[in-house]
């Protein structure tokens, strides 16, 4: 039986405001971590995006923080910008009309603005860690009166290179505070973190729900041989049609030469990486939500502050490094009952860290090929079936009834209405299929849902056995995967051995 967040030890008073904005029972972890850190407790928590962890330390604070002192009273910290902004807007909307304020602080935005903010008085600071150390060396920042500090993200910041100044920072709060630290992954670095600021700290975990797999259709789509992913993606995109959709790619230079090729193509995308100024990630973060543009091409690191309700696919154009950046990435879809999908480009040296990443989850992924131009040609006249059923029953049919009448007379009516689909058709057939890609002509037979293991160098079913999989991919073997080495990138793989065969570099994208 679910607790309601006034039996969770908040007040009535914020457990009706909660109401009001729509939170009507807690979250895992709020049941958890509320409690705990209302009552003066430290608390590490182990949750992925979407969870509810940042109510789980926004509340108690909020609840327990004194309106009448003006010094800053709290500070949390996140690896990056849209965070802050959106950790930053969530804590306002608790604040309600408490008198509390929370202030923003972030690179891209003028210092000075942030520092009237801070003048004119604010208990809770929402920052990143390389403002904050700007603002503090400046002095117009002061961690002296702070009672609460929060570490939101903080394998991201491991990842970012921003544990030092994280530790900087922590340094100068006073001994005698609370400190909660979520991270999505608990690394080593992270423990140490946590053995070295925390105060016996309570540790609050949430696993993925069990639910949350069966909700998400898991699809592998095996790239051929010679076959770049970026052309592959284009009759996967045609095939599939995302309503909404993120992209994961690695580099931002990825970011931007998948989005360019796929504006091209006259898809409604836009790319999200660090390169972008703060007004332009606001701007498309806008346009995103509005369902101005359908898709985004993102990195891992800046997507971390992109939270859009129902989203109905997240793509891997890039496999993650790691397994729990696999089930960050797809638990973005599927959200709230509702159905999503995640599609899994994989090069046929990837095969054997796709069957790591189905374990993890314990749910095998569908296995497709490439779509046929016949298979995407039927898809996209099935689509239109649906739009001439839908005009059928449309107010403006009538406007072009006449039009028919007059040609009835000449041609034969079933032969006017293929010409109308054929022009129609035409119209919305893509460019690029037009243009005479190179796709397959026929459907390759299903490929097998299992691979078999074989240790005397024999075929796994990706063209190559053991030894050359390792040459190839991932040099070293278990190793190199644990220090999250760029699978892409074999230009720093030593040559493998003559006898051994390799795979070729993938070309640049725009190749």
């Amino acid at each position: 039986m679910s607790l309601t967040f006034q039996e969770l030890g908040l007040s009535q008073e914020r457990a009706t405001q909660l109401e009001e904005i729509g939170f009507t029972a807690p979250t895992n972890i709020q049941m958890q971590a509320i409690p705990q850190l209302l009552n003066g407790r430290d608390v590490v928590g182990q949750s992925q995006t979407g969870t509810g962890k940042t109510a789980a330390f926004s509340l108690p604070i909020i609840e327990k923080l004194d309106v009448n002192q003006k010094a800053v009273q709290a500070l949390v910290l996140t690896p990056t910008r849209e965070l802050a902004i959106q950790v930053h807007a969530a804590m306002s909307q608790f604040i309600g009309n408490s008198g509390l304020k929370a202030v923003a602080i972030y690179g891209g935005q003028s210092i000075d603005r942030q520092i009237l903010q801070l003048k004119r008085g604010a208990q809770i600071v929402v920052g990143t860690p390389g403002r904050v150390i700007d603002l503090l060396e400046r002095g117009n920042l002061r961690l002296d009166q702070v009672k609460w500090f929060v570490l939101d993200e903080a394998d991201e910041m491991l990842s970012m290179g921003f544990i030092d100044d994280v530790e900087r920072i922590l340094s100068q709060a006073p001994t005698e505070r609370q400190t909660a630290l979520f991270s999505a992954t608990m690394p080593p670095s992270i423990r140490m973190l946590v053995n070295k600021f925390l105060n016996s700290p309570v540790t609050v975990t949430v696993e993925q729900p069990k639910a949350t797999p069966n909700k998400i259709n898991q699809v592998a789509y095996l790239i051929p041989r010679h076959w770049t992913k970026a052309k592959a993606l284009q009759p996967i995109l045609e095939m599939e049609d995302p309503e909404t959709a993120l992209i994961f790619v690695r580099t931002r230079r990825t970011a931007a030469e998948l989005t360019n090729l796929l504006q091209s193509a006259g898809h409604s995308v836009d790319e999200y990486h660090g390169d972008l100024s703060q007004q332009a990630r606001e701007r498309l973060l806008t346009r995103f939500r509005n369902r101005q543009v359908r898709w985004v091409v993102a990195t891992d690191i800046a997507a971390r502050g992109l939270d859009v309700d129902q989203l109905s696919h997240v793509i891997n154009f890039d496999l993650p490094d790691s397994v729990e950046t696999y089930v960050h990435r797809i638990g973005r879809t599927g959200r709230a009952g509702k159905e999503g999908t995640a599609i899994t480009l994989v090069q046929p040296f990837e095969r054997r860290k796709q069957q790591i990443f189905e374990r993890h989850v314990r749910q095998n992924w569908q296995l497709l090929t490439i779509p046929t131009k016949a298979q995407i040609e039927a898809q996209h006249i099935q689509k239109l079936r649906g739009q001439v059923a839908e005009a059928l029953t449309g107010e403006r049919l009538a406007s072009f009834l006449p039009i028919i009448s007059e040609m009835i007379e000449e041609y034969d009516a079933h032969a006017i209405a293929a010409a109308a689909l054929q022009i129609a058709y035409d119209q919305t057939r893509p460019a690029w299929l037009l243009s005479g890609v190179d796709l397959p002509v026929e459907e390759a037979d299903s490929p097998k849902p299992r691979i078999n293991k074989r240790r005397d160098g024999g075929d796994y079913g990706d063209g190559g056995g053991e030894r050359s999989y390792r040459e190839r991919g991932e040099r070293g073997g278990r190793r190199s995967y644990k220090e999250g080495r760029n699978y892409d990138d074999r230009r720093s793989v030593a040559t493998p051995k003559p006898k051994l065969r390799t795979a070729q570099r993938e070309p640049s994208i725009s190749g």
